[in-house]
């Protein structure tokens, strides 16, 4: 699974035929079935235009699509919620975490054992007392976020619900990099023996995230800075 893992982040429009070619060419000989057994465990697929990328519940209400040509400008305008695989020494666990689209800040997170919907409703929560609340909240058609639970606290906040449609690969993408960015610069670097050094971990990373990594995507600013609207660092030496 964490092979998996690390190459589905370099290539996700990888599926499992792909995938099971990769490990040949390596020299791991590896039923394509038990990938995709895996991947199905891991709640990833191949992201590209299809008609089925997401499984949403059979019984759950589908929200229409709101961003199409919408300029996204300035913080708590769109947030949005993605759900990953953590690998452990031994084992694994799940991460959702919320992020608001303008800033790249990490509102807040939570991490599960399983992908039942109540870790991301926390998560939800807690983003909501902390932050208030954006005008759209954005997700892909996962059963944890067409679930009750999740889009009730929404609609309890007057907040415009929006789901990627199908074929929208490119949403998708963009709710990636900051799981590649934990996962290459800090997940993978470190071995975690069970969940609450896991999460004593992720604490510290995040709060570096947020507070002291520049991105080359927000002029090398930091989330922080750009979600609250603070100078750019580099002024006063230009």
């Amino acid at each position: 699974m964490r092979l998996i893992d690390e190459q589905y982040l370099k290539t996700p429009t990888d599926g499992s035929r792909s995938i099971a070619r990769h490990f040949r060419r390596q020299g791991r000989w590896v039923n394509r079935k038990r990938i995709q057994r895996l991947m199905r465990l891991m709640g990833i697929e191949a992201i590209y235009p299809q008609p089925h990328t997401s499984r949403p519940h059979p019984e759950h209400k589908i929200y229409p699509y709101l961003l199409r040509d919408l300029s996204i400008d300035h913080a708590n305008q769109v947030w949005a919620a993605d759900i990953t695989y953590v690998p452990m020494a031994r084992g694994f666990m799940y991460l959702v975490a919320v992020m608001d689209w303008h800033s790249r800040k990490i509102l807040s997170w939570r991490l599960s054992n399983t992908l039942e919907s109540d870790f991301c409703v926390e998560a939800l929560q807690e983003a909501l007392s902390r932050y208030g609340k954006p005008e759209i909240f954005n997700t892909d058609q996962g059963a944890q976020f067409t679930s009750t639970r999740f889009t009730q606290v929404l609609k309890d906040h007057g907040i415009g619900i929006r789901m990627d449609g199908r074929g929208r690969c490119q949403d998708n993408v963009f709710v990636e990099r900051p799981w590649w960015t934990i996962k290459h610069h800090y997940l993978y670097l470190h071995s975690f023996s069970g969940g609450s050094e896991l999460r004593q971990g992720l604490t510290e990373w995040i709060s570096f995230y947020n507070h002291e990594r520049g991105h080359s995507a927000l002029d090398d600013r930091t989330p922080d800075e750009v979600y609250y609207g603070l100078p750019h660092p580099f002024a006063e030496a230009a």
